[in-house]
């Protein structure tokens, strides 16, 4: 069998059209024990896609009281991850709990199995899917009872900051009907483009270019920009990441572009792409975490 693209040490693509994932999946279940200081219950977002997502509820102090939401989208090249696998169940379980708001895990269909942009819009389903609960009707009870949607956030890291930022570019063509607020989008490490054809794109998106064209890897060429339904966007990169330039490209031109609303920056020196991940007990990684629960608290 003749391998047409390898991505070790993840799969490889065979010129049969066959895909071979050589890494095992890796889960931690979800915990709805009430005494637990963070919750988590797994959800059936559309039968037919199989789009799902993983609930993230704080202990809750005053059941009056509203609290924020969260959609967040995990990275892994588009080819990698869950809500459901430890790095990112740890990441936002710990960001829950710092910051006493409701996460809901996007869990996504993967590419190359499901070619991009299903990734896209399967995360744009789970988003009108959350706003669906705005009326306290919807599927979730959790959502309904405790969910602040005039205090949305977006977030993600690597692939998943590309993903959130184009559901706030989408949710800006919407009608949000004036009690939906998305208040702030958060980007770590992300994955974006350059002017070279980035060769894993192209196989993933094949209707792509792989070049800075397509608006999914610069959102800078994007007419739609100006309305991005996010008052304030938060850039975190790091020194050492491979795609630091891509973001801090972006971070420059979104400053000076037509869109009105607050950048905000943060950079960890001498860290690579999602170190925050592989070493989350660290200094740095725990100044991350803190920097976002500073972003995500005040509104």
């Amino acid at each position: 069998m003749e391998i047409a693209f390898d991505f070790l040490p993840f799969f490889r693509i065979y010129k049969d059209g066959n895909i071979e994932r050589l890494t095992p999946s890796q889960f931690v279940p979800s915990s709805d024990n009430p005494e637990s200081t963070v919750r988590s219950k797994d959800v059936v977002i559309q039968t037919e896609s199989g789009v799902s997502a993983r609930i993230f509820m704080p202990k809750v102090r005053d059941p009056l009281q509203k609290i924020p939401l969260l959609v967040y989208i995990h990275g892994g090249a588009f080819v990698l991850g869950s809500p459901a696998n430890p790095p990112f169940h740890n990441f936002v379980s710990s960001l829950v709990e710092k910051t006493n708001i409701m996460a809901i895990s996007v869990d996504y269909r993967l590419a190359p199995e499901n070619p991009l942009p299903i990734a896209f819009d399967d995360s744009w389903t789970a988003f009108q899917w959350v706003i669906s609960h705005v009326s306290g009707k919807g599927p979730d009870p959790w959502i309904n009872e405790y969910a602040d949607f005039g205090r949305v956030f977006l977030g993600g890291e690597s692939a998943g900051a590309n993903i959130a930022h184009d559901v706030a570019i989408r949710a800006g063509e919407i009608e949000l009907g004036g009690v939906v607020e998305i208040v702030g989008l958060f980007l770590v490490h992300p994955f974006f483009g350059g002017k070279e054809v980035d060769k894993l794109y192209k196989i993933l998106c094949p209707a792509s270019s792989g070049c800075d064209d397509d608006p999914r890897l610069n959102p800078a060429v994007d007419p739609r920009l100006r309305t991005m339904a996010a008052r304030r966007v938060l850039f975190c990169l790091a020194e050492k990441d491979f795609l630091r330039e891509r973001g801090m490209a972006y971070y420059e031109r979104l400053k000076k572009s037509e869109w009105i609303g607050e950048v905000e920056f943060m950079e960890t020196e001498g860290e690579g792409h999602g170190f925050h991940m592989f070493n989350p007990n660290s200094d740095k990684a725990g100044d991350l975490v803190n920097r976002l629960a500073t972003f995500l608290n005040h509104a």
